[in-house]
């Protein structure tokens, strides 16, 4: 039976027809969207990066120092790596931007220094963080609701659907979604599958 996934670790399969599981942190697992503000500027980025690149966003959930996403390109060709740049450094300006103007003191922690010595603000832990392409309905609907428990399992809510900033309302028929999913190409499940959800 063939795998329903791959696994990465620095290398990313760009394959036409797969989604893409993508786990991305922020600098130091610091709280950096703890706050709606912060939360909301990736909402923003997330929004504009799926109209330039032309992915759907199948589910997503922004945790305090994490987010994860279930993207799915619809372009032949496409790269991950741009993808992920459109949407974690619109955050990062608007954080620095914000400190500066607002809460100078709070800026040394993001402060980094690049292989080469720059000083750098950072909101993203260095790195591409985790991509795992799926290319099964089963992994998919599978990854979606994993994604989607997130808040479950850390304790800050009981049900997935009560997190605002996740799809997971989408899915429960919530109409007030922050970022309503894309669930016209989302693949189906069928038979015994679908009802054991």
């Amino acid at each position: 039976m063939a795998s329903q996934t791959k696994y990465k670790t620095g290398r990313r399969y760009n394959e036409p027809g797969h989604a893409h599981a993508l786990t991305f942190s922020c600098y130091q697992q610091r709280r950096f969207l703890a706050r709606d503000r912060a939360r909301r500027w990736l909402i923003d980025a997330l929004q504009l990066a799926r109209t330039k690149h032309g992915f759907s966003l199948w589910a997503y959930v922004v945790m305090p120092e994490h987010v994860h996403l279930v993207i799915f390109p619809r372009k032949d060709s496409y790269s991950i790596s741009d993808i992920l740049a459109d949407i974690k450094q619109p955050v990062t300006r608007r954080a620095t931007r914000y400190l500066r103007e607002h809460s100078p003191q709070h800026l040394a922690r993001m402060g980094s220094r690049k292989p080469g010595g720059r000083a750098v603000h950072r909101f993203w832990q260095r790195g591409g963080g985790y991509d795992r392409n799926l290319f099964d309905p089963e992994a998919v609907h599978t990854e979606i609701d994993y994604i989607h428990a997130n808040p479950v399992r850390r304790g800050l809510i009981e049900q997935p659907e009560d997190w605002v900033w996740s799809s997971a309302g989408y899915y429960s028929g919530h109409a007030d979604c922050l970022l309503a999913p894309d669930v016209e190409d989302l693949p189906s499940l069928t038979g015994e599958k679908k009802r054991g959800r």
